[in-house]
């Protein structure tokens, strides 16, 4: 059994870098062309494909390391443009309604005038 074993994962390691050569983009290959390593991984039995893992397979980013940056979500609420866009018409509506309360009360203040000077009031004096 133990004779077996070396040449088990010889062959493993073959057939695995065999697929992986096959699958890899041509021009996402490592430091040779892809048909150079196709001749290691094939004619040097466990060196080949060793070197291939190593020094031909195309480097591929793991999910830790991204290929672009996450975009970063805002750290406050003023920075959020969503949130600011919000805010507009929450303060158009406030502004209309002070504008509204503002109209009311100089409203008021006429019809109060305009009371206290009517013919039936005389002035005191």
């Amino acid at each position: 059994m133990l004779r077996v074993l070396p040449v088990v994962a010889a062959l493993l390691l073959l057939v695995f870098s065999l697929v992986d050569w096959w699958q890899s983009p041509d021009d996402r290959v490592r430091n040779l062309p892809k048909w150079v390593w196709i001749l290691l991984i094939l004619l040097v039995p466990v060196a080949g494909p060793i070197a291939w893992l190593f020094g031909g397979r195309p480097v591929i980013a793991s999910p830790a390391t991204p290929t672009r940056p996450a975009p970063r979500a805002p750290r406050a609420p003023d920075d959020d443009p969503d949130f600011l866009a919000k805010l507009k018409p929450q303060a158009d509506r406030e502004r209309r309604l002070r504008q509204w309360e503002d109209d009311l009360r100089r409203r008021e203040a006429e019809l109060r005038e305009t009371e206290g000077e009517g013919p039936d009031q005389t002035p005191e004096g």
